[in-house]
């Protein structure tokens, strides 16, 4: 293909991007957005992409029913607390959130954020006023921000409260962020099983995006080993019910916060959950390329199915009488439309848009379409047959080059490296490499520090020193998460020479150090 004929309106060509990002967003330009302009594609699906869709990080929609642990899990991805956060036992979080990183703490409300063209917000004015008020953004400078982005939701209603009203249509602003974001965390309660009017309505809005999805089973460790079985299979039992795949969910089981586990008999298996939904985490930044690539394959597949549905009601339409009943006849004979187009034009049935949908759109519309215009479709076969595959060297590219590096920094998503780390007994680095310097005021727990002076030489330290290997089994027994530890032995290991000392030497007193953090983490 030449390169004239690669131009876009800015005059520049495929051949000299560097990026596959910039050269999605000329070939979205180019090629697709004209034939959504002309058929009016926005009127019945999402609306047009801008440079902010393509040029974002990764984000992760955090859903789930109310007192799931939503903002917990946040908090534990995060290590810190945002601003504006509560966490209750009842619905506390009534806004959408986006977290994002930022050189300094602040908040933009959702008014502000539609018109900012640096954030890939602009096409939910539409949702109105009542939803605006209830969406805001939160710059946070967290170093697991750097690398993604992460939205939470306002807890999906109970039965007891399925009758409420937002004011807004909760499900369609699900459905916008699910075409948005990259993965979709949806949080399930082990002692809240049950699925509401909302909860399935929700579930349907993310139709399409199954493979974003990943679930989680939170507070796994309030219930025994015997319970916990039962309640894997309830919740797969329930699931099954609202999604309509063949495929079986993949359901991650842990307790994502810092608190102690309440009953630890299963506490390897939450290790290894942590560790496989955290790694599926990690890619998000590697992988961000390729499933801009596969939704933009997506959105193109869409648009011209829904091209050739317009075309043939533009041709069924009469031009002058009984066009309200003939109106009517083509909205409800749209699926044999539909079965019509797929052997004329050999388009596969999972490219058209829902039937229902798309009836429903339609009641609504005054027929007034254009007919097929094959110079604009040719244009969009061109995309799909030839110009992806283009791409696909400079795709390789990429990864290769993102292959060996940890991508998000920072969390227990940076510092989470498979199942050990040679040096700290509790399979995590810290949260950032570097040490802080001891301070010269007075230790806060020097007042007890006689009695961790008994613990410590209890645990028959080697020349003043204690191993990863004596020290773990000790503090396991505070039941706090491996994760915590892990910062906790990070923090007493300051040399990082796998053991840690008392006194004054390198490494700061073990006992008082463990201590004092077991007793200001929750």
């Amino acid at each position: 293909m030449s390169a004239k004929g690669m131009r876009n309106r800015g005059g520049k060509c495929l051949k000299a991007v560097h990026t596959v990002t910039e050269a999605l967003k000329i070939l979205y330009r180019q090629k697709l957005l004209p034939l959504e302009k002309y058929y009016g594609f926005s009127d019945f699906h999402s609306s047009s992409l801008e440079d902010a869709d393509f040029d974002n990080k990764p984000m992760i929609l955090v859903l789930g029913q109310c007192s799931t642990g939503k903002t917990t899990f946040i908090r534990y991805l995060l290590e810190q607390e945002y601003p504006g956060s509560r966490v209750g036992p009842e619905p506390t979080t009534d806004s959408f959130t986006a977290i994002m990183h930022g050189e300094m703490e602040g908040i933009i409300h959702g008014n502000a954020l539609t018109v900012d063209p640096n954030k890939p917000f602009r096409k939910l004015s539409p949702f109105g006023t009542t939803f605006l008020n209830r969406f805001q953004c939160v710059h946070l400078p967290n170093r697991v921000l750097e690398s993604i982005s992460i939205i939470d939701t306002p807890g999906i209603l109970s039965v007891a409260k399925r009758k409420m009203d937002r004011g807004y249509d909760f499900p369609s602003v699900i459905r916008w962020f699910a075409e948005h974001v990259d993965r979709i965390i949806l949080l399930c309660d082990a002692h809240k099983l049950e699925i509401s009017d909302e909860f399935s309505r929700t579930i349907l809005a993310l139709r399409g995006n199954e493979d974003k999805l990943r679930v989680v089973l939170n507070k796994a460790d309030m219930v025994d080993s015997q319970e916990l079985m039962r309640v894997y299979g309830a919740l797969m039992w329930s699931l099954g019910k609202v999604f309509c795949t063949p495929e079986v969910l993949r359901v991650y089981i842990g307790s994502f916060w810092t608190a102690p586990m309440r009953i630890t008999d299963n506490r390897k298996l939450f290790e290894r959950e942590e560790g496989d939904l955290f790694a599926d985490l990690q890619n998000l930044p590697r992988n961000s390329a390729l499933r801009k690539l596969n939704d933009l394959v997506k959105r193109a597949r869409l648009v011209r199915a829904h091209a050739y549905i317009i075309s043939c009601l533009k041709d069924e339409m009469p031009v002058v009488f009984c066009r309200g009943k003939k109106r009517r006849d083509l909205i409800y004979d749209l699926p044999t439309i539909y079965s019509r187009i797929q052997q004329r034009y050999q388009i596969s049935p999972g490219d058209f848009p829902d039937c229902a949908k798309m009836q429903e759109r339609l009641m609504s519309h005054d027929f007034k379409f254009k007919g097929l215009k094959p110079k604009l479709l040719a244009g969009l076969d061109e995309l799909l047959n030839t110009d992806i595959a283009k791409l696909m060297p400079l795709l390789r590219q990429e990864e290769e080059e993102a292959a060996d590096q940890l991508l998000i920094q920072g969390g227990p998503l940076g510092s989470h490296r498979g199942p050990f780390i040679v040096g700290n007994p509790f399979h995590h680095s810290g949260s950032n490499g570097e040490i802080d310097q001891a301070s010269n005021d007075e230790w806060v727990v020097s007042k007890d520090k006689a009695k961790y002076d008994e613990i410590f030489y209890n645990l028959s330290p080697h020349e003043g020193k204690l191993t990863g290997t004596k020290v773990k089994e000790w503090m396991l027994r505070t039941h706090l998460p491996s994760s915590v530890l892990g910062r906790i032995w990070k923090l007493a290991d300051v040399d990082c020479d796998a053991t840690t000392n008392f006194g004054r030497g390198e490494d700061f007193a073990f006992g008082p150090t463990v201590y004092s953090f077991c007793a200001v983490l929750p």
